[in-house]
């Protein structure tokens, strides 16, 4: 009986297998000796596809953005129920791969489907009225509280030792060793409380007189060089 054939290598089977490692594992198990095992091919193999490790998680990072929703943004929906429907599902996608997202946390980088998100917060941001230093801002915001929210879980960090949370030390806490066993219902709810804040305070921030040309100093992320030298000569980043 003939050997099973070994299924061909290929980028997409080896950021597949990367990431069930990272997921299952932690960034620090992830190598090129021990991703080869696990695809059971020789480690210089793995380096026709990627040519270093950093290629390798840039490409499973974006892998990841990828199971991001964008299909709320140019369909007409208004610009805070948009944010809120793709901070949801960009939440839900860093909270099913945890350990990659400190790597993701650093940027778009050259990613692809980073690129894609960026531009459709912004796109959305900008058609909405925005300015474009501010949409910029509020982009950058985003993604500071969606990737924050999906570093570590708040509740989990209180050990289940009622005897550590001494009234006269603490005399607030004398609940806290339960957080942990309402882990979701603390973190879910603390990312929607902080959502809804976060946008409740920008749609007052746009409704604000005068909001068009509230755009403080410093280039914007999506503007050219011609249009970043000209914000740097007149002192505004544009309109």
């Amino acid at each position: 009986m003939p050997r099973p054939r070994t299924p061909l290598l290929n980028r997409e089977r080896i950021v597949g297998a990367a990431l069930r490692l990272v997921d299952e594992e932690g960034l620090a198990a992830l190598s090129t000796r021990r991703l080869a095992g696990e695809l059971s091919v020789s480690g210089p193999s793995l380096y026709n596809h990627f040519a270093t490790k950093d290629e390798l998680l840039d490409a499973v990072v974006d892998g990841v953005i990828g199971e991001v929703d964008l299909s709320m943004f140019g369909t007409g929906a208004p610009w805070p129920e948009a944010l809120r429907d793709w901070a949801r599902s960009y939440r839900a996608a860093l909270a099913a791969h945890p350990n990659i997202v400190p790597v993701l946390a650093q940027g778009p980088g050259r990613r692809p489907n980073a690129l894609r998100l960026a531009d459709a917060v912004f796109g959305c941001l900008v058609e909405a009225g925005w300015p474009r230093g501010q949409a910029t801002r509020i982009g950058a915001l985003m993604r500071y509280f969606v990737t924050g929210s999906a570093l570590a879980s708040f509740a989990a960090g209180f050990p289940e030792d009622a005897g550590l949370y001494d009234a006269a030390d603490y005399p607030h806490l004398g609940e806290a060793h339960r957080l942990a066993e309402h882990r979701a219902a603390v973190d879910e709810g603390a990312f929607e409380t902080g959502l809804e804040a976060l946008l409740d305070g920008l749609v007052l921030r746009f409704e604000r007189p005068g909001q068009a040309r509230d755009q403080g100093p410093g280039p914007t992320a999506h503007q050219g060089s011609r249009a970043t030298n000209a914000g740097r000569s007149s002192g505004s980043t544009g309109s």
